[in-house]
């Protein structure tokens, strides 16, 4: 079995290789993202292998089949860059709905620390033989309170960190999780009683039509002032321009992105020596009270691994029987995995 495998990293490579050449299946890196005008590169391929930023939408999705490519592989848990409902009937549609949720719950607290302790600051600094501790003050996290929206896998995983530097949580999720509220140090509440008591906020939950902008002028003005704003989730949950009044204003006291809204431009590139044409980016990059990473928190050996051998298994079950659990199902209008593609 042939697969074209889109926005290729090196980094991508040794565990995709090595579980498909445990599973028959043969891999073609190509470096560029799908899109309309590179769609033809998977001629005579069985499927597609996707990432964030490539995109299928329904002009892709009709020439794949057309082609004769019968599905297409998400490499990542988030589905927004793909039509579904477009695709229902033509492709199927897999994802990997969860892999290691400590590298992105670890990478959001690595972010908070590095951000309300200076520690990006005290590196270049030190580096340069300064050892002056002015302007470099922080707070304890000790004591605060986060409001973490999202309660999946990574969002309860972080909400596990927080609790281990005793932090007390405000949680918001359209389905709430079992056992998690204990009336005290963890509590469900409703997104307006989050936005005002939560020092810091972070975000874990899907893009989604609700979600869309979640952060905005409108909820940033509910917040308390100087609150963090992390996100390690999908770059359209905040409203950029809304997040860069924000700490203008000096209502935003810190933010961390590791995604952007507009970031399939520049994450994942190279653009050192060129000049960023994403004014808004630019400028949250120049603040001095941002932290912004290109969409790095998946990043370990073990969330990688993860990720490709899901991916081959989603491939190997879908060819074997016709259906894959892990396919999205969009005929009755859910986002929710199809359950074996009865709905296919």
């Amino acid at each position: 079995m042939k697969i074209a495998f889109f926005d290729a990293k090196p980094y991508d490579k040794p565990s995709f290789d090595k579980y498909g050449a445990e599973n028959g299946i043969k891999f073609k890196y190509f470096e560029t993202k799908l899109n309309e005008d590179t769609v033809d590169l998977a001629h005579g391929y069985d499927g597609v292998c996707v990432f964030v930023n490539d995109t299928v939408n329904a002009a892709v999705i009709d020439r794949l089949y057309e082609m004769g490519v019968r599905f297409v592989a998400l490499r990542c848990a988030g589905f927004n860059n793909v039509d579904c409902r477009h695709a229902f009937g033509k492709v199927h549609v897999m994802r990997v709905p969860a892999y290691s949720p400590y590298a992105v719950a670890e990478h959001a607290m690595a972010m908070l620390l590095t951000s309300i302790r200076r520690i990006h600051k005290a590196y270049i600094r030190t580096r340069d033989f300064n050892f002056s501790l002015s302007g470099m003050t922080g707070f304890d996290l000790h004591g605060k309170t986060v409001g973490v929206i999202g309660t999946g896998r990574i969002g309860r995983v972080f909400i596990d960190i927080c609790r281990g530097f005793g932090m007390k949580v405000l949680a918001y999720d359209k389905y709430r999780a079992e056992g998690l509220d204990n009336g005290d140090t963890v509590r469900y509440t409703e997104l307006d009683e989050l936005f005002a008591k939560s020092d810091i906020i972070s975000l874990h939950c899907p893009l989604t039509e609700e979600t869309y902008h979640l952060i905005n002028d409108e909820a940033l003005q509910k917040c308390k002032r100087g609150v963090v704003i992390l996100n390690t989730s999908r770059g359209a949950l905040v409203d950029a321009e809304a997040l860069l009044n924000g700490i203008k204003s000096r209502k935003v006291g810190a933010a961390c992105l590791d995604v952007y809204e507009e970031e399939s431009e520049f994450f994942f590139e190279d653009f050192s020596g060129h000049i960023l044409e994403d004014d808004i980016l630019a400028r949250l990059i120049s603040m001095p009270n941002v932290i912004v990473t290109s969409h790095q928190a998946f990043l370990t050996e073990e969330a990688l691994s993860n990720i490709a051998e899901t991916t081959v298994n989603n491939i190997v079950e879908l060819t074997k029987n016709g259906q894959c659990q892990n396919e999205l199902c969009y005929r009755c209008g859910s986002a929710e995995d199809c359950k074996g593609g009865k709905c296919f």
